[in-house]
């Protein structure tokens, strides 16, 4: 049985790939940010090689799903570039996934980073080809000012230096607009982690597995979710699910939830770690601790 393909890590002198395989970047601050990204990777020691494709937009798309195809081949197959980040989120990466030569991604195994719609390339790349990925930040993020202690962390990542995650005591609730391009995370929010079985302490090992929730629903029961393949082999390792919901209600959570464990996904699991939800809402007095609980719990019987 084959190894898991993890790619090679970053060094000093590397070039870092941009793309934008679902939404690009237009706005003039949205300039300003992505150029100061630029002069940010610079400062240590990387450079940035951007597709045509990373400041256009239209009705949420960046380019056609044959243009985003291309420009990210192009750079799966540049031997300069040794990761490819995500310009930004949006909804229509799947429209890609048809169009993909998967055997690209093995004879050329390079790191894919993003975060949102695209776990739609990250996943199906992971659990298809068998390829580590980062489910991080989009290449925007880079371009704050002063950079955010995760940022720094994201970066030891792929450079393969040791890191021990630990929760931030604030984070930034909700979008804030941007007035020069070059802001930081405005955290105002005290954070507050839950243990949904209020244990005093939770020990839990597997293998990192999941991803946007929104998009993993469209992924179960396609041809691009082979999930149950990739948790069969790591079994013995088992799953630590991470998910995040954009838009769910809690009935829809709920819903979603429940398909996923239908379909054989959690059978393997060892623990979730759920992040905020972005948008919330629910018609059945319903809380997100509730919606999650009544379905993992259910599994446990």
């Amino acid at each position: 049985m084959k190894d898991m393909i993890y790619p090679s890590l970053l060094k000093k002198g590397d070039t870092i790939g941009v793309t934008a395989c679902s939404d690009g970047k237009p706005d003039v601050l949205d300039a300003v940010r992505l150029d100061h990204a630029k002069v940010q990777l610079d400062k240590v020691g990387y450079k940035v090689l951007e597709t045509k494709n990373t400041r256009v937009s239209f009705k949420s798309r960046s380019s056609s799903a044959m243009e985003r195809k291309e420009q990210l081949e192009e750079l799966l197959e540049n031997d300069e570039v040794k990761a490819i980040i995500m310009v930004s989120g949006g909804d229509y990466l799947l429209e890609m996934l048809p169009l993909l030569d998967y055997d690209k991604f093995v004879k050329n195994p390079k790191w894919l980073q993003g975060y949102s719609d695209p776990t739609g390339l990250l996943y199906t790349v992971t659990v298809g080809c068998d390829i580590a990925t980062v489910y991080g930040c989009n290449f925007s993020d880079f371009g704050m000012e002063e950079w955010h202690h995760s940022l720094e962390n994201n970066l030891k990542l792929l450079q393969g230096e040791g890191i021990q995650q630990e929760s931030f005591d604030f984070y930034m609730d909700g979008f804030k607009k941007k007035v020069t391009g070059y802001e930081g995370y405005d955290s105002d929010k005290e954070v507050c982690w839950r243990n949904a079985r209020d244990e005093d302490e939770i020990l839990i090992e597997g293998r990192f597995l999941g991803g946007c929730l929104d998009v993993l629903l469209n992924l179960v029961g396609t041809k691009y979710d082979k999930t149950t393949q990739f948790i069969e082999k790591y079994k013995e390792d088992g799953i630590v699910w991470y998910l995040e919901s954009f838009s769910r209600e809690s009935e829809e959570l709920f819903t979603g939830l429940w398909n996923l464990r239908e379909a054989g996904w959690f059978q393997y699991a060892k623990g979730f770690v759920f992040g905020r939800p972005c948008f919330f809402e629910t018609h059945t007095d319903t809380t997100y601790e509730e919606a999650i609980l009544s379905v993992l719990r259910s599994e446990e019987r």
